[in-house]
């Protein structure tokens, strides 16, 4: 039976698997070391011919705070989304390297995994936490549920995995992204980033219900479903604005360790907390 330290994998219905980030301690704060057990778990359930429907959910109070900023930049194993070069360059060319393929890279990874996948999220997602809720199809979250990305305080555009205008519209993703604070569940659920809102105790019912309801149809059909519309996605404009955002992500980063000698703004953290103490 393989060992699991970041994560916990469940089959709570025919059908349907759960793969759930367990580390509550830290609010399921997202290191390398769990990035990769999630895409290693995402790739043993897309491959097994008994498991039709995803759920990814979240021990503990909060779905994700985001990237560990006390875990390193470093890959806990070799390169698994991406052919990437560079990765052990110095300066912004590794840093680039590295985001391409840990958050870029499995995040496309995982939006296209053939079987349809829902999150499950409760309270708190903040910055690199929505990096998992927006690869997956569909979002199920807590009435009590909120939503952010303060990361223009650190001098870049936003997270990695740069969805914000088809999850939310232009101006509603100027305006979280501008003043860093947090969407409620109603809103998220107005702009369609997020499908169901429920309380808190419901949420593990309700999502397994919409899971198993899902199982029940021909798998072939729910795969050229996802297919479908991700290409509508693609054709769009949804990849190629990806890869222009994380170019542009970088380009903060270059710019912070230019002037300031470190990727992010030296005075972010500070601004996000008393923006949170508002």
């Amino acid at each position: 039976m393989e060992y699991w330290e970041t994560i916990r994998i469940e089959s709570p219905a025919p059908g349907v698997a759960r793969i759930i980030l367990a580390r509550p301690e830290i609010r399921n704060a997202q290191s390398p070391k769990m990035l990769y057990e999630l895409d290693r778990a995402f790739a043993r359930q897309a491959a097994d011919p008994t498991v039709k429907v995803i759920v990814l959910a979240a021990d503990g109070p909060d779905f994700s705070s985001g990237h560990d900023l006390d875990a390193d930049f470093s890959l806990p194993c070799g390169p698994v989304a991406t052919l990437q070069a560079g990765l052990e360059s110095d300066g912004i060319e590794g840093h680039y390297a590295f985001e391409c393929e840990a958050y870029l890279g499995l995040c496309r990874r995982w939006r296209d995994i053939p079987k349809p996948t829902i999150a499950q999220a409760q309270g708190r997602t903040i910055a690199g936490g929505l990096m998992l809720l927006w690869p997956m199809d569909i979002v199920v979250c807590t009435d009590d549920a909120t939503f952010s990305d303060p990361v223009t305080a650190f001098g870049v555009n936003g997270v990695e995995y740069f969805a914000h205008l088809w999850e939310m519209g232009a101006r509603k993703a100027k305006e979280i992204l501008f003043t860093g604070r947090s969407m409620t569940a109603d809103e998220a659920k107005l702009t369609g980033m997020v499908n169901h809102s429920v309380p808190r105790e419901q949420i593990d019912e309700f999502t397994l219900a919409l899971a198993a309801t899902i199982a029940e149809r021909p798998e072939f059909g729910l795969r050229l479903a996802k297919e479908a519309i991700n290409r509508g996605l693609d054709a769009q404009g949804f990849s190629t604005a990806l890869d222009s955002a994380i170019s542009l992500h970088n380009l903060g980063h270059a710019n912070n360790l230019a002037r300031y000698g470190r990727l992010t703004h030296p005075q972010g953290a500070d601004r996000i907390r008393a923006d949170k103490r508002r």
